[in-house]
């Protein structure tokens, strides 16, 4: 990342609306395809990629427009479910730095069909670590390009064809700005001394591995701490795990076929007939009631579970830091004190606490400190947990102070009167 525009940025009161924008078409074939990557190859500088997906509405996270911007070729909008294997386009174009907004949120479904950047610029991110007070693409374009962008079809349904216009010139101006937007935050970085920050924090965003999905999906259904017992929390599973392989199978978001609420109520009730279950107030969605058979199947199977389920299970989870001051008292100190100091030093520096230092980083090492606690110890472990250079080199002495001081004594307003 290099500093390729010393402009200052515009002022919120330079805001003029973007004229009206030319018709847009989505590239669909092979040859059109073929054609935007000889393009895309002759233009020049980084590489604006932004994928629309769209959750909520279907199962899959996949990308069901990619959208980029590249200056001297233009803006190309693909349909990946038509076009397939984007591996072409990314051997032109994956040594070359890609901006992309919020890209944590982009970069496994673009790896889906083959896009696999090897730098980046999170213009999302960059802002964060600049210090601006709101990171959306649409304020942020706003308040540094003087630009109004609006963004009324951030949740719409990208799975729609053919896809209307207004959709695809918002797609369009969502990457067609990306790249002066770009240059604005790193000019901001770069007077603010966070170039060397962002490149790490950048870099960690592209190699941070793709969750893989949890063995217990079920656990995180909304609710779930509500449901008490065993066999009610068997029925939930398996409503759960009913729901999500219909889903998968006519790829649609769960939540739109049976809403948590309602898995959790069956739960709860423990219908004993498939009428009972027909007849509960919250289990009365179109879903519900045209695949009754399925979630009845799915309780059936929960109420002769063996294998009963218990609400919490073991593992490497520390408690809540309300329940601190009574488990661990010492650790509730030294959280207590190295919050307060991690906190000043983020007010110091403009930069978000949680980007600083990930608070539950700070949550872990303060439970469970190294011994012997010095500074290599601390550093080690907090590197360990996934700490970046910066964010070591910014908090760990500071850390080390609160909990040191956190070790001495408590001293009682009686011992305090000399």
């Amino acid at each position: 990342m290099s500093s390729t525009d010393n402009q200052s940025p515009k002022t919120a009161d330079t805001t003029v609306e973007p004229a009206a924008h030319k018709t847009v078409e989505v590239i669909e074939d092979r040859d059109g395809y073929l054609d935007a990557v000889r393009k895309i190859s002759a233009g020049n500088g980084p590489i604006a990629i932004d994928a629309e997906r769209a959750s909520g509405f279907r199962y899959s996270q996949r990308a069901y427009l990619i959208q980029i911007f590249r200056r001297g070729a233009g803006t190309f909008l693909f349909d990946p479910p038509a076009i397939g294997d984007f591996s072409e386009l990314n051997s032109a174009i994956a040594s070359e730095e890609w901006v992309l907004h919020a890209a944590s949120q982009d970069l496994a479904c673009l790896r889906e069909v083959g896009l696999n950047p090897t730098r980046i610029v999170d213009t999302e991110l960059g802002a964060r670590l600049a210090g601006l007070p709101r990171v959306g693409l649409g304020t942020v374009v706003e308040e540094l390009l003087g630009i109004h962008l609006a963004k009324e079809h951030s949740a719409a349904d990208w799975s729609t064809r053919p896809l209307p216009q207004s959709w695809l010139v918002y797609a369009a101006l969502d990457v067609e700005l990306l790249v002066d937007l770009r240059d604005a935050i790193v000019t901001l970085l770069t007077d603010a001394g966070k170039g060397e920050i962002a490149e790490q924090e950048f870099a960690a965003v592209l190699a941070r591995d793709v969750r893989p999905p949890k063995v217990e999906g079920w656990r995180r259904l909304s609710g779930v701490h509500s449901i008490r017992g065993g066999q009610s929390l068997a029925v939930a599973r398996e409503l759960w795990e009913a729901r999500d392989r219909y889903a998968r199978e006519i790829d649609t978001a769960p939540g739109r076929l049976v809403p948590d609420s309602s898995l959790v109520a069956a739960a709860k009730a423990l219908p004993a007939t498939r009428h009972e279950l027909a007849a509960l107030r919250e289990f009365s969605g179109r879903a519900s009631r045209s695949e009754l058979p399925r979630w009845w199947a799915a309780i059936e199977a929960g109420m002769a579970a063996e294998d009963t389920p218990v609400l919490r299970v073991p593992g490497d989870v520390i408690p809540p830091p309300r329940a601190w001051s009574e488990r661990n008292p010492e650790a509730d100190r030294r959280l207590k004190l190295a919050r307060t100091a991690v906190g000043e030093i983020a007010g110091e520096r403009s930069i978000p606490v949680e980007n600083l230092l990930t608070p539950e980083l700070l949550r872990r090492v303060s439970w469970s400190p190294p011994q012997p606690l010095d500074e290599p110890a601390l550093r080690s472990v907090l590197a360990d947990l996934g700490a970046r250079d910066w964010q070591l080199d910014e908090t760990v002495q500071a850390i080390l102070d609160a909990f040191v001081e956190a070790s001495q004594p408590v001293e009682h307003a009686d011992d305090a009167v000399s």
